[in-house]
């Protein structure tokens, strides 16, 4: 890795069987997760995915281009849910750069978009190089 690497953009489909999965690992059983009556009911377009889950997604890719690097940090703010349909999948994907490489570490900033919106606002990760 050197800084100002481009990342290949990895695509993650997201489907309500994944919800369901990760709110059963996870423990977040939210129903604005899983049905859409509540998330319309509080304000959301329909069903949206869990931004942890959307994070995992950035781990995902992050581990995809470094192998067994050590991730030593990774961090984002939640901006805009991912929105899942009742049939079919939704794509989340992630692209990345190499920003710095210094003493071992390099960091990386994402790119987390879904449908063309960005879902993760300022999404990076340091890994050991």
């Amino acid at each position: 890795m050197n800084p100002g690497d481009t990342l290949e953009p990895r695509e993650y489909p997201v489907t309500r069987a994944d919800l369901v999965a990760y709110a059963d690992a996870s423990g977040d059983q939210n129903p604005i997760h899983q049905d859409d009556d509540v998330a319309r009911s509080v304000g959301l377009p329909g069903v949206i995915a869990h931004g942890m889950y959307t994070m995992a997604l950035a781990a995902r890719a992050v581990s995809d281009w470094t192998g067994a690097a050590e991730v030593v940090e990774l961090g984002c703010k939640f901006t805009s849910p991912v929105v899942v349909p009742a049939e079919g999948s939704v794509v989340v994907t992630v692209g990345g750069t190499v920003k710095t490489v210094d003493d071992g570490l390099a960091t990386l900033a994402l790119e987390v978009t879904c449908d063309g919106t960005k879902v993760l606002g300022r999404p990076r990760a340091v890994v050991r190089a």
